[in-house]
């Protein structure tokens, strides 16, 4: 087992980055919400590699719920 607290800023940062993807292509594809929510959480979003890691992530699970 790891203990989370343990990890730096951006190791946290990455983990919350990639359950927003998670959660947000979640929302998509059961209607809640519409694709602008991803373009509404990478703008808020400020730095660039956590900005990519974010859209790779989004990618990964349109992957995995078969949205891609």
């Amino acid at each position: 087992m790891h203990n989370l607290a343990l990890l730096s800023e951006s190791e946290k940062n990455r983990i919350e980055l990639d359950k927003q993807a998670s959660y947000a292509v979640w929302q998509v594809k059961n209607g809640k919400k519409g694709y602008d929510v991803f373009a509404e959480i990478a703008n808020g979003v400020d730095d660039d590699d956590e900005r990519e890691f974010f859209e790779r992530a989004v990618s990964k699970y349109k992957i995995q719920m078969g949205m891609a």
